[in-house]
């Protein structure tokens, strides 16, 4: 089969015949929608766009492929060059982490009816409305808020959407998160709330890593804030032990509290209702989601369910509504007007794709685990990442910052004073098919040659051991 004329935005002529994998290329199909445009060619199309910016022939592209066997030959040949988590001992973390996904939630999420619903009306989506309140009201238990937003983007969209509703509920501009954050949440926030708001960082507390609370009561006093950011636990891993009366002293100055968590940990900590949230934000990805390449990610905002917080919630929401006659249910999209897709320019906030595919999974892990199994998730997670801590902290050359306070999954692993730099150890380590954490020396410089190691529920002791024992040999 010969290659179909390859379409530029130069003039080139009209393809011949139709492409296989492009629909309306028919050249009857493409001279009537030229015709219906009242245009000669597709050039006339782009005439706004100046001629530099203009292809004047071909991309430099190899040949089509125009059948299916040699397209998937393709495909898996790119595939079959990446190297996955699940092939390698792995730390990863740093907010996407790689623990248990039990059998029955991958085979309900890719139930046919789900997996190829991305969005419409309820008629085309044949339960997943009612899903997504399922995963609505399960994250509301759980983090002890009424209200829950449908699955936003990932857990930071979900933050820095919520830390906008404070502004305009507070009437307010400023900010306050800590320094400690995720720097690519905290290079969001400042790119996407420019418009509305000012981001301060709060120092640490040289100690215990938590918000220093001098410095924030300093910046609670200088007025106009709308809100204090709290991370359970902080994206270093350790938990802001001080939580109480970091809420108590911003809700004494007017500003309301956001407090980011991770809801795996929620079977053994207390949900951020019982120390002073306002607005609950989280990614559900630990959940019961695969890593999936950094993807699988799945945030959520909840909040009181009150009007002004509800109407403040740019996110998509899905309300159950009883039938006329009281013997039925259904569901489907509150509050539409509250979200950019209805506001389109003039909203506040903008609300991007949705991950409702993985706000399913979160759902059946949630329901599959109840109370009990979420209590035994993180008892399971606590207790390795501690038994980690010793180890790793026993290799001589290796510091860990904070490691006298408490931690959850995550901690820091300062390489520097073995004379390695932290790129170099996780270099060295991949080679020894270990995945051994995310390098901070660029990302938080001022942490030094550091590593962030993450433990999940699935890690053994003998895989603990072979880190601290892989580690020290490089590290010699």
């Amino acid at each position: 089969m010969k290659p179909v004329a390859s379409r530029t935005m130069g003039a080139v002529a009209e393809p011949t015949r139709a492409h296989p994998f492009i629909p309306n290329s028919a050249p009857a199909s493409r001279a009537q929608m030229l015709a219906a445009l009242n245009i000669d060619s597709v050039d006339e199309l782009y005439a706004a766009v100046p001629a530099a910016f203009r292809l004047t022939g071909p991309l430099d592209l190899p040949p089509p492929l125009v059948d299916e066997v040699s397209l998937r030959r393709h495909v898996e040949g790119l595939l079959a060059r990446n190297t996955h988590t699940g092939q390698v001992l792995s730390f990863l973390g740093g907010g996407c982490y790689g623990g248990h996904v039990p059998a029955v939630v991958d085979e309900i999420t890719r139930r046919a009816e789900f997996v190829t619903a991305y969005g419409g009306g309820p008629y085309g989506d044949h339960g997943k409305y009612q899903a997504i309140f399922e995963f609505q009201s399960l994250i509301g238990e759980l983090v002890g808020m009424p209200a829950v937003s449908a699955p936003t983007y990932d857990g930071i969209t979900a933050t820095t959407s919520a830390l906008l509703m404070a502004a305009r509920l507070t009437g307010r501009s400023r900010l306050l998160v800590p320094e400690t954050m995720n720097p690519d949440g905290l290079a969001h926030l400042r790119m996407f709330a420019k418009p509305w708001a000012t981001i301060e960082a709060i120092a640490h507390d040289s100690v215990t890593g938590g918000l220093d609370l001098d410095v924030l009561g300093a910046a609670l006093g200088a007025g106009g804030a709308a809100a204090v950011l709290i991370e359970m636990p902080s994206y270093l891993g350790f938990l802001e032990e001080r939580a109480p009366e970091i809420a108590g002293v911003a809700h004494a100055a007017g500003a309301l509290v956001v407090v980011s968590v991770d809801p795996s940990t929620l079977g053994i900590l207390a949900p951020p209702v019982a120390y002073g949230a306002n607005i609950v934000t989280g990614d559900a990805q630990s959940l019961g989601n695969h890593q999936l390449f950094g993807g699988g990610q799945c945030g959520f905002i909840a909040h009181r369910d009150e009007e002004p917080y509800v109407r403040e919630n740019p996110a998509i929401k899905v309300s159950a509504v009883p039938s006329r006659d009281g013997t039925q249910t259904g569901f489907a999209w509150a509050l539409l007007e509250a979200t950019s897709y209805d506001l389109r320019g003039e909203s506040r906030d903008f609300t991007g794709t949705s991950q409702w595919l993985w706000g399913i999974g979160a759902a059946v892990y949630l329901s599959l685990l109840g109370p009990s199994g979420l209590r035994e998730l993180g008892e399971a997670i606590a207790s390795r990442c501690a038994y980690a801590m010793e180890r790793l902290a026993a290799v001589p050359g290796v510091r860990l910052p904070f490691a006298g306070r408490p931690h959850m999954r995550e901690f820091v692993v300062d390489v520097g004073g073995s004379g390695h730099g932290a790129a170099s150890v996780l270099s060295a380590l991949r080679e020894r098919g270990i995945f051994a954490g995310i390098s901070l020396s660029s990302s938080v410089p001022w942490l030094g040659e550091s590593l962030l190691v993450a433990v999940n529920e699935n890690h053994t002791q003998a895989d603990i051991d072979r880190l601290a024992a892989e580690l020290a040999d490089v590290l010699r």
